[in-house]
């Protein structure tokens, strides 16, 4: 081997660098158990806010030692910044799919116009949006060119505007013209939502948080791992921030309460006329107005007065009355019936009605606000005003929000608060339709742009509002439309499982190695441990993400990496076998496996990195380490264990064998016609895909919410639970159609609805979570509250420990991407091979192993589904096995057909008889390979944790079916395919 002294060099600066790399996790793992020790000897663990207490002192703690100095050349800080990022799965915390609402900005390009043409275009695109994976711009350009007539999107009245005015000069311009221009406007607003959540992450204290845009869909991915305050952070992602100054109407506005009492006596009328028996027909008109009214409103016995006696008392100053929070809806639908709104007096025409934001979680009643609008319902000031806002403490020392305003702002200012101290009215300060408070004006006009906003805060809210109005607001809704919450007690149990897999596999692979190959053995495992540390340095250099899927691809890696030390140790004995003298075997060993061990490498390293283009996620971290093992695999492989081979033969006493006693012998005269039995593989191929596919067509596959859309909770108890039990309880809350499956253990289950999946909002998932705690509360132990059940408690063992939501739009697109990716890795694998051995013979027999290998896999899927014991359905995760084993069963078909093309290119054909000597020369390695794979996946089977078992089952099975089509369908049917010409004498000769 040329240039030793060079790899020497590279092989000790790159372990070097990775053990640099990684001080940063230990060290921020030092600091922060440290600080957990401090924590948990200053507070006992009877007392009441235990936890909050424990991780308010870490958090003090580590605040006030960040900027000291660790080790003598960084601070935990830094290392905090630098260390090993963990995913979601290990660390806990909330990720997010956030569709920023295209609609919503469109409106706000055409000024919320009324033309009759766009709103229409609007509501077709909406309702073609729910069956189409086409973007929402394509979608309402679509519908407009349909409906449009001779209505021009440069129209007055629609883009033709004041804000586009520098884009369409002249209201002449060509729809096509306005379409590339809305088209950018549309992209601006998407790329400043991005750059507001960007700003608000930052501001929240989030380390390593994650934040992409996802192409130009309009979706944003963001991951927040490690954060303990669940709703909290979704407040933060998807709260428009839309900050308003409205001056109210006076309590004792006489308008005001002459509307109520004629608002009170109609829903006397309507709910009598609504209580008349009439015939059974079409839908009614009253119906229809009061669709929004819960049915308890119509009881006639328990509400006299239909409005005024669900007034809980007084209003505060400024406000109409006071309401308990369970009426809000009621009372609102009353408010919006168009019946309702006729009744208004001229002088308050323009009323808006809006709802006090509630003070604590304990909250009962809540105050009514009317508030003086316009025709456009325009706030007076709104929130673009605001040039800074920062946490601060009110003149009573509680937390508050200061605020300064531009130019424009503090005029508008002083003239708002100039008309409320004349008309001895509020001045109501909403942020997103909620308000916080409501103030009067004692000194008159407030110059100079500065206000407060004051209220019942905690200092948080007052951290998280003052950050949302400096980032500014979003352009648009931004809807969750896709969420994977993960409690920190889950996170740290899938840590433990996951490397004690880790652990446990790695062992069983050195002593194997040390067990069928000797001294030799040995040297591979050093090249092994330094390729565990090159993987993990690599991961932190590249800030890389690590999963539970990673530490999985991590361990398949381990028994993956050594099958290049098995291909050459195996040319290595059969060089000695013909008689060459140690180093020329050696030499030559390493030289002729290196094609094998590039071309198997290659086509696993393609399916991963398809694996990563189109996987999210976890997944995406599972071919994250895959891609990187195989590269570092390949170097410790090639170069370190020669280094170290080529070391210990250049004693002369020394000897090395590449084989022990028990194994020296194994697979050796071994010359098996597995050509002549393929015919009986055949036939057993086909049977077996054949009862997989009736299944398949009868039975299907157990989709999951990543396929289907809806919600799944992953739910502990502390004692033993019947599924079917809670299931039938569910389905009568959430309708037929809930799942409900034992989890791992007995006392753990896994809940799956559709239920209102294609209903976005914070306040869906809260409702559903209130209804699950309302069933299971009964299973749950006495003084189990809903904060203790839900998701996000720290260091909890029982109640929601993950949560996952999944929109039908992206569920879709998760599927089409899945299609995706299996069909561009098996055209990738055909076009490589087809390049690399310059047969389509070899090509075809390649993917149809492939083909054969998954379709085995999905029928014995669908077979076992109902009566595994574990989680066996179809998600991303199980897309990622079966790339995987596309990426595994090429991997074994490549080895053999580079020793085919080896055998043939020397000695021809054959008749076939060299391809047997091809296939019988290879069994030892495929043998080997397949076997300490199979241990290391039975081993993450058995410890790696519930999430992975269905994952490792689909990878077990693939690499047991992959290692039988390697030899007996994708060799056979390369044959077949050549065969006449072979006996013809006609195949061309394979060149090496």
């Amino acid at each position: 081997m040329q240039n030793k002294g060079l790899i020497k060099l590279f092989a000790f600066l790159f372990g070097l660098v990775s053990i640099y790399q990684l001080s940063y996790t230990f060290i921020a793992n030092k600091v922060e158990n440290d600080a957990e020790a401090f924590a948990i000897s200053r507070v006992a663990d009877s007392s009441e806010g235990y936890l909050a207490e424990r991780e308010a002192l870490e958090a003090r703690y580590l605040d006030s030692i960040g900027h000291n100095s660790q080790f003598g050349f960084t601070t935990y800080d830094e290392a905090k910044k630098k260390e090993l990022n963990k995913g979601l799965d290990l660390k806990g915390g909330i990720n997010v799919t956030l569709q920023i609402s295209v609609k919503d900005i469109l409106k706000g390009l055409a000024n919320n116009t009324k033309n009759p043409v766009f709103n229409k275009a609007l509501a077709d695109a909406d309702l073609a949006s729910k069956s189409s994976d086409d973007r929402y711009l394509d979608l309402f350009f679509d519908a407009f060119d349909k409906i449009k007539g001779d209505t021009k999107l440069a129209s007055p009245d629609i883009f033709f505007t004041k804000g586009l005015s520098d884009e369409i000069q002249t209201m002449d311009a060509d729809d096509a013209t306005v379409k590339r221009i809305i088209e950018t406007k549309v992209d601006e607003s998407i790329v400043s939502a991005f750059e507001v959540l960007r700003e608000r992450i930052d501001g929240f204290g989030v380390t390593q948080p994650n934040i992409q845009r996802e192409g130009n869909s309009g979706r944003i991915l963001v991951e927040l791992p490690g954060v303990r305050d669940i709703s909290r952070a979704q407040d933060l992602l998807s709260s428009t921030a839309q900050l308003e100054f409205w001056e109210t109407y006076s309590s004792s506005n006489q308008s005001i309460s002459n509307f109520l009492i004629a608002a009170n006596e109609k829903l006397k009328t309507l709910i009598d006329t609504a209580t008349v028996e009439t015939p059974a027909k079409e839908e009614s008109e009253l119906d229809s107005l009061l669709s929004d009214v819960s049915q308890d409103s119509l009881d006639l016995a328990s509400q006299v007065n239909p409005l005024l006696d669900l007034i809980a008392g007084p209003g505060s100053q400024h406000a109409v009355a006071k309401f308990a929070i369970k009426d809000t809806a009621k009372v609102g639908a009353y408010l919006r019936m168009p019946q309702i709104r006729r009744l208004i007096p001229n002088d308050i025409q323009f009323v808006k009605f809006l709802w006090e934001r509630p003070s604590t979680e304990d909250t009962e009643v809540v105050d009514l606000y009317a508030l003086k609008s316009n025709r456009d319902g325009v706030p007076r000031i709104s929130g673009d005003v605001v040039s800074d806002a920062r946490a601060d403490f009110d003149q009573f020392s509680k937390p508050a929000v200061s605020m300064t305003m531009n130019t424009r702002g503090a005029k508008e200012w002083e003239d708002l608060t100039g008309d409320a101290y004349n008309n001895k009215t509020g001045i109501a300060i909403v942020l997103d339709n909620k308000v916080y408070t409501a103030p009067g004006v004692s000194t008159g006009p407030i110059s100079g742009g500065r206000s407060e906003i004051t209220g019942t805060f905690t200092v948080n809210e007052t951290k998280d509002i003052s950050n949302v109005l400096r980032a500014g607001k979003l352009p648009a809704s931004a809807e969750i439309i896709q969420s994977e919450i993960v409690g920190p007690s889950l996170g740290q149990e899938a840590i433990d499982s996951g490397f004690m897999s880790f652990l446990i596999a790695m062992a069983i692979v050195l002593v194997w190695m040390v067990f069928y190959y000797g001294k030799a053995g040995l040297f591979a495992d050093i090249a092994l441990l330094l390729n565990i540390l090159l993987i993990f340095g690599v991961l932190t250099s590249l800030s890389a993400v690590l999963t539970l899927p990673g530490i999985a691809g991590i361990v398949l890696t381990i028994g993956m990496s050594v099958d290049a030390n098995v291909l050459i140790f195996e040319r290595i004995k059969e060089e000695l076998a013909k008689g060459k003298g140690k180093s020329q075997a050696i030499s030559d060993g390493f030289s002729n496996a290196l094609s094998s061990i590039l071309d198997a490498n290659i086509t696993t390293g393609l399916t991963a990195l398809i694996l990563f283009v189109f996987g999210s996620g976890p997944i995406k971290g599972f071919a994250t380490t895959l891609l990187i093992g195989i590269l570092t695999s390949l170097f410790t492989a090639i170069f370190i264990t020669r280094l170290l081979v080529d070391w210990y033969i250049s004693g002369k006493t020394r000897r090395l064998d590449f084989s022990t006693s028990l194994t020296k012998n194994l697979f050796t005269g071994i010359n098996i016609d597995f050509l002549i039995k393929r015919k009986i593989a055949y036939i057993f191929s086909l049977v077996l895909i054949a009862i997989g596919v009736f299944s398949l067509a009868t039975n299907g596959l157990q989709q999951g919410v990543d396929f289907l859309g809806g919600r799944s909770y992953q739910v502990r108890f502390d004692q033993e639970i019947n599924p079917s039990e809670i299931a039938s309880e569910l389905n009568e809350v959430f309708g037929s159609g809930t799942k409900v499956k034992e989890f791992g253990d007995a006392n753990q289950i896994k809940i799956t609805t559709s239920y209102k999946v294609d209903v976005e909002g914070i306040e869906v998932d809260n409702e559903i979570q209130n209804k699950l705690y309302t069933v299971l509360q009964k299973y749950l132990p006495s003084g189990t509250t809903y904060d203790d059940f839900v998701v996000g408690s720290a260091d909890k063992s029982i109640g929601i420990l993950q949560s996952i939501k999944v929109g039908p739009t992206i569920a879709d697109d998760i599927k089409n991407n899945a299609f995706l990716a299996i069909l561009g890795s098996l055209a990738v694998v055909f076009l490589y091979i087809l390049f690399r051995f310059r047969k389509w013979q070899f090509s075809l027999g390649a993917v149809t192993a492939v083909f054969h290998d998954v379709l085995i896999v999905l029928g014995i899927f669908s077979l076992t589904s109902d009566i595994m014991p574990f989680n066996m359905e179809v998600d991303q995760a199980f897309i990622a096995a079966i790339l995987t084993v596309i990426g595994y069963s090429l991997n074994d078909t490549v080895v053999v057909f580079d020793r085919i093309r080896e055998i043939v290119a020397e000695k021809g054909w054959k008749s076939g008889e060299n391809i047997n000597s091809a296939v019988n020369s290879t069994l030892g390695r495929t043998l080997n390979t397949s076997m300490t794979t199979l241990v290391v996946l039975l081993t993450i089977f058995v410890f790696g944790g519930e999430s992975l078992r269905g994952f490792m089952f689909a990878m077990i099975i693939g690499v047991i079916v992959g290692t039988y089509s390697s030899v007996f369908i994708a060799t056979p049917v390369m044959f077949d395919t050549i065969k006449k010409k072979i006996l013809a004498g006609k195949a061309d000769k394979i060149v090496k």
